[in-house]
């Protein structure tokens, strides 16, 4: 007996079998919320959110799309960064992110049906330079919004951005204006914008066409402000709160409207939409 025992003793594997067997472990099989640290298995979270806390797990445009749209019909999906942009580490950087996102710049915009109700989108792609704002992302959003108003139709965007594309100098920071003047045609024109703010909405975008909604919706626990933290830190020595720059803190002081879990963002959206054309839901 006293054999038998010595036989099945569990002996721990070795560095080398532990390392062979985990690569075998494919990844993103387990993830961690970056907001409440819970760690889950990530075909349990519904959407891609945290069954915890219903923080949104970061999205491509395209699955954002075929989340929220009933049909969606892409333009200029053609339009990248000028030619007058020639740094080869910049166009390196580019060319990895093209690579990565199947698409040409860190927006996608076109016209959808949210609900059975017609809205020009535009889906902002953190994969993309961290969906930074460069030329054409600026251009690709003043087209939408100048289109939306030849369409007569409202236009949905979801944020989420670094902010402003550095790498373009002055020329990244003009479509703040660019953008938020196609914004402001678009309202005088008695078209609803409504925005979205994902995680993470910064910079540039958040100090521009981000914060112009006619109303303004963020998922659970999104990221929003101007400066980042450590920049904020570092200049008043001080440390911000632990909800610093959250959605729930911005909604508390009123400079968004409601946050809405990542389930109910489609029939929000659709309700919003309704009532602007009139109808009821």
């Amino acid at each position: 007996m006293k054999d038998s025992m010595m036989n099945n003793r569990f002996e721990a594997p070795t560095p080398e079998q532990l390392a062979q067997r985990l690569d075998k472990i494919p990844d993103d099989v387990m993830v961690r919320c970056p907001v409440c640290q819970t760690t889950f298995l990530a075909h349990d979270a519904i959407d891609k959110t945290c069954p915890e806390c219903g923080y949104g797990l970061r999205l491509g445009a395209r699955e954002r799309i075929m989340m929220v749209t009933d049909q969606f019909e892409e333009i200029d999906r053609e339009v990248t960064i000028p030619a007058r942009f020639n740094d080869l580490q910049y166009r390196q950087k580019i060319s990895q992110a093209k690579k990565k996102t199947q698409q040409n710049e860190s927006v996608v915009t076109g016209f959808a049906t949210i609900g059975r109700q017609a809205c020009g989108l535009a889906v902002m792609d953190s994969r993309f330079i961290m969906g930074s704002l460069g030329s054409a992302t600026g251009e690709k959003l003043t087209r939408l919004f100048e289109q939306a108003r030849q369409r007569q139709l409202p236009v949905v965007v979801f944020t989420t951005s670094g902010g402003a594309r550095m790498q373009e100098g002055i020329h990244s920071l003009m479509q703040m204006t660019k953008v938020s003047q196609a914004v402001s045609e678009l309202q005088a024109a008695g078209l609803a914008y409504l925005v979205v703010l994902t995680d993470p909405t910064m910079g540039g975008v958040t100090a521009s066409f981000a914060m112009q909604g006619d109303i303004i919706l963020a998922e659970p626990h999104t990221m929003v402000g101007f400066a980042g933290r450590r920049v904020i830190e570092q200049t008043i020595k001080q440390t911000p709160p632990a909800d610093f720059q959250r959605a729930e803190t911005l909604l508390e002081h009123g400079f968004i409207d409601t946050i809405v879990p990542r389930p109910q963002l489609r029939q929000t959206l659709a309700r919003l939409l309704t009532w602007h054309a009139g109808g009821t839901q």
